[in-house]
């Protein structure tokens, strides 16, 4: 979301060594052409280089350069969702992703870095073939070790570091990587005269391969430079007939990184190498509790995965990395792939599929059942980092659908659907379930109402309130009075979404008599308060929306939630703009978008910034409500349906605007609309944040938007 930005390139935390010929390559075929591919064995430098080049290329693209990571993916129908999630797109309508994709990128100059594509080569083929004839501008820099076989795709192959001759000379740039990176990992590490030659034989042995010779120089750390040779030469000679057969299977191995990485896991103590082997089914990161759950058993004491852990980081077969909320490992994805060979050999894939379906399954439960309270920042930050493994356990789910686990799986992250802002993806994962499992029961009418959710909030009220009336009929056979609840809540919101207030305030009134305050927060219980709350403020008993919201922030309160507490400031800050308090409308509208922002609910988020517009209009600051309006208006518009189509908040909108042209003029109002327009999310939020007047931004909007 936002306006104008420069991308979301990672920092580059090694350096690049050599490889200037081939990025003046990819730059000029870059130029030339708008779909370039690096192809080359695993374990060349593909992203790597994709990476520099892009960063490179940067500012030349008016829209920025994104990476778009698809190693972790196991299905190709998410191509498209993983697009617009590394873009700053939050599309909640209902439309096929791929054309949400394509409308977003339709007049944008952007570079697109489609990262390891070829597990899933036909899918990210024709989301580019569409993507780059919907959009003129777009160019894409794909890594794959085989091309897409796109029309006009240009082909660079990456080949291994160049490395020197017999005698040590020529080209240096292999023996320079080992050195640096022996550097970083050794203490104290120095190349002495005698040991040039050495280095440059083992690299010409790894034939310039840039991760072989990275796997070789953390051996660096207990062998001198031509031990570490003469070793090599040996694996070289003596790779065992086992090794030979589990090798065999795809993907083809280069020869160096076999050779390399077989090394690596010989020197590995048994322990370790299982562990390897069990960890290669994470996608992405995880962390050591994860590990323990996942990979422990009697062979593998839970007691003793810290300390491999370790010793794995240290031989560089995980990158260990420190964060937040605690360290996190992971892996390479030609390591990992190695890791998988043994683990099918072992004859233990499926089985420690299902362990990691299982830990994601148990994690999803407890993020359900903990939502409504006092964690909610800590279980949108755990989720959203383990959103890899998220996906690849629903879609293990997802190919044993008799256990029913995929339905409740689905259903349980309800609130990292919603809050936490993949609505689109919760619906996908929701639909495939259903689809699979028909079979009536409490765990499908909960996956029911859950996709209702899914759909109504992205303003498709049809759609949601047909899912939410199959919810009812079943629940209503079933016995399954949380499920009718639920469903009941459902059509609540769609009823206040097609403008039936009749309805919808019977519905939550119906809802709030059957609720329990000391039993607890319900979602149910929650939305009708706030259908209640915007039915009164519509209808003009706004004393009434007050003592509501009141009620039920005294409610969030005692029980430390924020999400539904934020919503509750919202409706709250509406109902104080109608009595004409603009200055307590602004405190309750910053204090929702405060906790909206930082759990990336873009709904929130944009009806903060509404009222806000609002309040600085009807309070004479035109300027700064044309710049607030412009702002929130390019959220809405990466969400699909401003104000979500409720005529009440679409009116509101309409007077907040007149209010500021008649305040500063027509001109200046499309001045201060279109730098609102164009500055950045981030900086946009912490100016809303601040109770003196919007700060226009110096940054121009990334494209012409809509006139009002």
């Amino acid at each position: 979301m936002g306006g104008r930005h420069s991308g979301n390139l990672p920092p580059e935390t090694t350096s690049l060594v050599g490889r200037r010929g081939e990025l003046a390559r990819i730059r000029r075929l870059c130029r030339e052409f708008r779909m370039v591919t690096l192809t080359g064995v695993g374990g060349v430098g593909k992203s790597r280089l994709a990476l520099r080049a892009a960063a490179l290329m940067r500012p030349g693209f008016a829209d920025g350069a994104w990476l778009v990571p698809l190693s972790a993916l196991d299905q190709g129908a998410l191509v498209p969702y993983s697009i617009a999630e590394s873009l700053p797109l939050a599309d909640q309508t209902t439309r096929p992703m791929l054309e949400v994709l394509t409308e977003y990128l339709g007049d944008r100059h952007l570079l697109l870095v489609l990262d390891t594509c070829e597990h899933l080569i036909e899918d990210c083929a024709r989301t580019a073939r569409e993507l780059l004839v919907a959009a003129p501008r777009l160019s894409i820099l794909a890594t794959s070790r085989r091309p897409l076989g796109v029309p006009d795709e240009q082909v660079l192959i990456i080949d291994p570091l160049p490395v020197p001759d017999d005698d040590g000379e020529g080209p240096q740039e292999a023996v320079r990587l080992l050195t640096e990176r022996a550097a970083a990992t050794v203490p104290g590490f120095a190349v002495g005269d005698g040991d040039r030659t050495e280095l440059a034989r083992l690299c010409r042995r790894l034939e310039g391969l840039p991760l072989a010779i990275e796997l070789a120089a953390a051996r660096l750390r207990e062998l001198a430079p031509a031990e570490l040779a003469a070793r090599l030469d040996d694996r070289f000679e003596l790779l065992g007939d086992t090794e030979d057969e589990v090798l065999d299977a795809d993907p083809p191995w280069h020869q160096a990184l076999r050779t390399a990485i077989g090394w690596s896991h010989q020197l590995c103590t048994p322990e370790e190498r299982l562990l390897w082997a069990r960890t290669s089914v994470f996608a992405g990161s995880f962390d050591d509790q994860a590990a323990m759950d996942v990979c422990a058993d009697e062979l593998l004491p839970a007691a003793d995965i810290v300390g491999l852990l370790a010793g794995l980081a240290d031989k560089s077969i995980l990158i260990w990395a420190p964060t937040g909320g605690g360290e996190r490992y992971r892996m390479l994805d030609t390591i990992r792939e190695y890791g998988a060979i043994w683990l099918r050999a072992l004859g233990e894939q499926d089985e420690l599929r299902r362990r990691h379906r299982d830990f994601y399954l148990d994690l999803a439960r407890r993020g359900d059942a903990s939502w409504l309270g006092p964690e909610q920042i800590d279980w949108n930050d755990r989720t959203t980092v383990e959103h890899d493994n998220l996906r690849t356990a629903l879609d293990h789910s997802l190919s044993t659908p008799d256990d029913h686990s995929a339905l409740e799986f689905a259903a349980a992250l309800w609130f990292f659907w919603y809050p936490c802002g993949f609505l689109r993806e919760g619906q996908h994962y929701l639909e495939r379930a259903l689809r699979l499992d028909t079979e009536p029961s409490a765990v499908r009418n909960r996956a029911l109402w859950v996709c209702s959710l899914t759909l109504v909030v992205q303003g498709d009220a049809t759609a949601g309130m047909a899912w939410a009336a199959e919810c009812a009929g079943a629940a209503e056979r079933l016995g399954d009075t949380e499920a009718a609840l639920a469903a009941q809540a459902m059509v609540m919101a769609a009823a206040t979404i097609r403008g039936d207030l009749a309805l919808a305030l019977a519905l939550a009134d119906s809802l709030l008599a059957v609720h329990r305050p000391e039993h607890g927060l319900s979602l149910p219980s929650l939305l009708a308060r706030l259908g209640q709350c915007h039915v009164h403020t519509a209808e003009g008993r706004v004393e009434e929306a007050v003592k509501v919201l009141e009620e039920m922030c005294a409610e969030c309160d005692k029980r430390g939630e924020r999400w539904m507490r934020a919503y509750a400031d919202l409706f709250r800050a509406q109902a104080e703009l109608t009595l004409g308090r603009f200055e307590e409308a602004q405190t309750h509208a910053r204090a929702a978008l405060e906790v909206k922002y930082r759990l990336h609910d873009s709904v929130g988020i944009a009806l903060a910034l509404d009222v806000l517009a609002c309040a600085a209009a009807a309070s004479g600051q035109g300027a700064s409500a044309a710049r607030r309006l412009g702002l929130a208006q390019h959220v809405w518009d990466t969400i699909g349906r401003a104000q979500l189509g409720i005529h009440e908040w679409v009116s509101a909108r309409e007077k907040c605007e007149r209010q500021a042209r008649a305040a500063i003029g027509d001109q200046e109002y499309r001045d201060a609309f279109l730098t609102g327009y164009g500055t950045g999310l981030e900086s946009g939020i912490f100016s809303a944040l601040d109770p003196g007047p919007l700060d226009p931004s110096s940054s121009p909007p990334s494209r012409p938007a809509q006139e009002h």
